[in-house]
C-alpha cells in the first residue's frame, strides 16, 4: 500500500474531526478507521499537532525547514574549516 503524505492543515482538520467523533462516543479504533489512518498515526499526530491551529502548524513546518537548511550549512562550513586547517598545518 502506498503511503500518503498529509499536510499540516489536513492533519489538524482530521484531528478536529476525530474530536467530534470521539465526543459522540465513538472509540479511537473506529475514529482512526473513519479517518483512514492507523491508531498509531492518530496518536502520533495528536502528540505533534494536538493543540495547534493551522497557522501555527504552517509556521512550525517553515521553522523545521529553515532549521534543516541551517544545519546543512553549518555542516558544510565545518567541513570546509577542517579541510583548511589540515592544509594550513601541512598534513596533507
Amino acid at each position: 500500500m502506498a503511503r500518503k503524505r498529509h499536510s499540516a492543515e489536513q492533519i489538524i482538520n482530521k484531528l478536529r474531526e476525530a474530536e467530534v467523533h470521539l465526543g459522540q462516543g465513538m472509540s479511537v479504533p473506529e475514529v482512526s478507521r473513519k479517518l483512514g489512518v492507523t491508531e498509531q498515526t492518530y496518536y502520533r499526530w495528536r502528540k505533534e499537532y494536538g493543540g495547534l491551529k493551522t497557522d501555527q502548524a504552517k509556521k512550525l513546518k517553515d521553522l523545521e525547514k529553515e532549521n534543516a537548511r541551517l544545519k546543512k550549512l553549518v555542516a558544510d562550513l565545518s567541513l570546509d574549516k577542517a579541510m583548511l586547517q589540515e592544509v594550513a598545518s601541512g598534513n596533507f
